[in-house]
This record gives structure tokens, sequence and C-alpha cells, in this order.
């Protein structure tokens, strides 16, 4: 059990930092004119390789609540806390610090979250209420690199068409439709990966060429799709896409091979407030951007900029927020 929490911690403090590492450099890759300059190069390929984040987020979900432990009463409590603390900061943000208005937030709560981020908490509580019912067995590898190919790739939605003499091949209707499928997908098989046995060199390098590989074609197809369409273009972003479920199911591979009996420094720290680092983080780059208190006329240092004051930021409020809530219920 201890080595399994450490390669969790691990890729929950990765996961963490990738989203702020999202929102960080999202101002620049979605800026069609800045398209081929190094600086946006750099900012593609960051944001490809994070794309794993919310895919890891769920399968590490899985992993520790799709087995003989389901989520609890407290779990339930813990993210239905944090979604309504996190939608009152984000609403005293909007009414402080934009002219959105507050009622326009408020209103459709119910309906989506106040602050686009924050669509994640009502994701995830999904997955909670649906861990009680599900008790992932343990299957070997062969069969569930078929199941992964079949749903992740070859069934997918967003995998674009290939057809053959006007006949469709690709992708295979099984009737798959809508993101919340995969978000389950992303956890049944955080499970079921966790309880394989891959742990030998082999395994790990392969999954390692494969982050690698579906992160550049992440990269390369977004920088030709904006091309084709002369504006940014999210379709290789999206998180239930092949390339991003292939780069995500790989790198889970990877940190259950490699970190096991380890954890990386301060990636403790940023796993215990991960939560309360998601919840604060984008409003602070997003105020530092519509305060004009960031250097957008230096790209990459902006990215830098932007990056360490979320993540810094994010977890300075998390720790001062843990002084008063001192069961960690929202931080």
């Amino acid at each position: 059990m201890s080595q399994k929490i450490s390669w969790i911690d691990n890729l929950r403090a990765l996961a963490c930092m990738m989203v702020v590492m999202i929102h960080a450099s999202t101002s620049l890759v979605v800026n069609f004119a800045a398209v081929n300059t190094p600086e946006w190069m750099v900012a593609n390929v960051l944001n490809s390789a994070s794309r794993v984040c919310v895919p890891l987020f769920f399968m590490i979900s899985g992993a520790l609540f799709l087995g003989e432990r389901s989520a609890q009463k407290r779990h339930f409590l813990r993210v239905t806390l944090c979604l309504l603390f996190y939608s009152a900061v984000s609403l005293i943000y909007i009414l402080t610090m934009t002219k959105i208005g507050f009622w326009p937030s408020l209103r459709l709560i119910m309906e989506k979250p106040v602050f686009y981020h924050l669509w994640f908490f009502y994701a995830i509580i999904l997955i909670y209420l649906l861990s009680p019912l599900i008790n992932v067995k343990a299957v070997s590898g062969r069969y569930l690199l078929i199941v992964a190919m079949l749903f992740g790739v070859l069934a997918n939605p967003q995998l674009p068409a290939v057809t053959w003499h006007k006949i469709h091949l690709l992708p295979l209707d099984l009737y798959i439709s809508g993101d919340t499928f995969y978000y389950v997908l992303y956890a049944l098989l955080g499970r079921a990966i966790s309880q394989l046995r891959t742990e030998k060199t082999a395994i790990t390098l392969v999954a390692s060429a494969m982050f690698i590989l579906s992160t550049l074609a992440i990269a390369t197809g977004t920088y030709r799709q904006m091309q084709i369409n002369q504006s940014f273009a999210d379709t290789f972003y999206i998180y239930s896409g092949p390339l991003v479920f292939i780069s995500a199911m790989s790198l889970f591979v990877v940190f259950k091979n490699t970190l096991a009996q380890r954890l990386l420094p301060g990636f403790s720290l940023i796993s215990r407030h991960s939560l309360a680092i998601y919840g604060f983080h984008a409003l602070i780059i997003t105020g530092l951007r519509g305060r004009h208190l960031d250097f957008p006329q230096y790209p990459l240092l902006n990215l830098v900029f932007l990056f360490i004051c979320g993540l810094g930021g994010g977890l300075f409020l998390a720790m001062g927020l843990g002084k008063i809530d001192r069961r960690n219920w929202v931080s």
C-alpha cells in the first residue's frame, strides 16, 4: 500500500502542475498570430504534454476507489465542499474583478460551473457516486490492451474518419457519445492498470516512447489544424481524444513502474494540496492577465511567470487556508 500511494502521490502532483501549465500557456497557444514563432512552438509542446492532467486525475480516482475500497461519505463531503467553496471564491472574484455580474454567474450553477475550471468537481462527483457499484476485476494485460485500443482509439468518436473507396472504416461505431464515457473509462482503466504487474524495463521504455510520440503528435496535429482553420483549433487537445488517451495510459504506466518506492522532492506537498491549488490557480492566472500584471511581450518568460504564480500562489493560499481548515476539507 505504501508503494502504491507513493507513485499515486507523485502522479497526482504532476497532474496538478500540468493543469497549471495548461492555463499558463493558453494565452500564447490560442494566439494564431504567433503560431510560427519558436515561443508558440514551445508553448504548444508544453500544453500538449500537459493534456493528460485531467485523465490522470480520473485514473487516480479509479485506482483508489473502484476496487475493494469505494468513495466514502467523507470523500463526497469533501468534493462537495470544494465545489461550493471555490464557487463562492470565484463569485467574489467575478463580483470584484470583472464586469460579468454576480447573478448571471450564479443562476446557472446547477447547469455549469461558476468559473470555467470548476467543471472538474462536477465530473469527479460522478466517479465517486459510481464507485460503490464498481469493483474492477484483475484482468490480463493483453485483454486490457485490446479494450483500451478498441474504446480509446478505434471506436473513439474523436478519431478522424478513415474511408476506403467511400466505405467508412474508422472510427468504429459502438454508439459511444460524450466525454462522460471517457471519464468513466479512464477511472476503470486506472484501477485495472494499477492491478497489473507492469514493472518490466521493456514495458517502461515502450510506455515512455508512446508518451513522447503521442505528445509530439498532439502538438503537430494542433499546428496543422490551426494552419487549416487559420485560427486556434483544440481538435487534438480534447481530453477524450485518442492521442491524449494513449498519452495518459502511457504516463500512468511509467509512473507506476518507476516511482513506486520514492516521492519526488516537493511532490508530496503539492499532492496533499492539489484540490486547493486546482481551485485557486485559475483565478490567480486570470487575475494577473486581467490586471495586465503579466509580460505578454516576453511570451516564454510570461509563461514561466504565470506558471510559478499559479502553482506557488495556489500552494501558498492552500497552506494558509489549511491553518483555518484544520480537517483539510477544502485545503
